[in-house]
Order: C-alpha cells, then structure tokens, then sequence
C-alpha cells in the first residue's frame, strides 16, 4: 500500500489476541504468520520474558512470552497457546500468547488513549485501548517490546 493509499484508506485492520485475562491487537501488517507453540531454547543471560529461541526454517527466532513483557505471571504454555511471528524494526520476533481471537477494521478515531492509571509498564507498551461490545482491546505498541540495546563502540 503506498503512502497515498494509507491515507485514502479511513483505518487498519487489527489481529486480535488472547493474553492472561486481557485481549490485545496488532497491526495485521506486521504479522507474518501464526504458528502452534514450540518450546523454545533458554538463551542464558537474557530478559526474564524472553522464553528462548526456535529454529524456524533455517532462521533463529526469539520467542517473548508478551504477559511476563506486559507485567503479567508468566505464560504455561500448552498446546491452545500459539506464537504470532511479527516483525519489529529490522528483526523477526514471536510473540507467546494464550490464543488468536479475531481480526478487526478499525478507525483510527476509535482508539482511545492509555489511562493515567495504568501503570507505567504498561502504558509504555500498549499503545492504545479500544472499547467493542463490552470488550476492551489493548493496541499493543511492538516497537517498544524489545529493550534498547545499547549500540556498540
């Protein structure tokens, strides 16, 4: 879609997802594919949210688990859980999460801002709120999931 299509087009189609308690989005643009989960391989040394890494076609993968990078008791992961590969910047990263619910077209307008209340971890990484039908979806902000890393020398 080029700029002046994005322009023209009124609002963006969110993939909505389960973590926890709560239910959050992402650009469906940024979403590569949806895979069942796989156990990862621990990476000594790392953040406490991220679960590992696989091995997907030939390429490393980082796996986050998002509820422990949202503040939320780490993930069980089973078999209902599944691993949303999305992109992030320059790097391809999975997302641990409960379940996929549905996919959203949204308007822009109807995305509300973070309340005041929430906690500062949590307005950091969630960009947004949506109120549908008695639900309340969490527009997930995957530029601030990964922490900056300090570049080198």
């Amino acid at each position: 879609m080029t700029e002046n299509q994005k322009a023209d087009h009124p609002g963006r189609e969110l993939i909505t997802f389960r973590v926890g308690e709560g239910e959050f989005g992402l650009d469906v643009m940024s979403v590569r594919e949806i895979r069942g989960w796989t156990p990862a391989t621990p990476v000594p040394g790392s953040p406490p949210f991220v679960r590992g890494v696989i091995n997907l076609r030939g390429q490393v993968l980082p796996i986050l688990d998002l509820a422990a990078r949202l503040g939320l008791p780490p993930a069980d992961p089973g078999a209902r859980h599944v691993t949303i590969v999305t992109r992030i910047g320059g790097q391809t990263i999975g997302l641990l999460v409960d379940a996929v619910s549905d996919i959203l077209s949204v308007a822009e307008e109807a995305v509300q801002p973070t309340p005041e209340a929430a906690s500062e971890g949590v307005r950091a990484l969630v960009r947004g709120l949506l109120a549908l039908e008695g639900r309340m979806v969490g527009i997930v902000a995957l530029d601030r999931l990964l922490p900056k890393v300090a570049e080198a020398a």
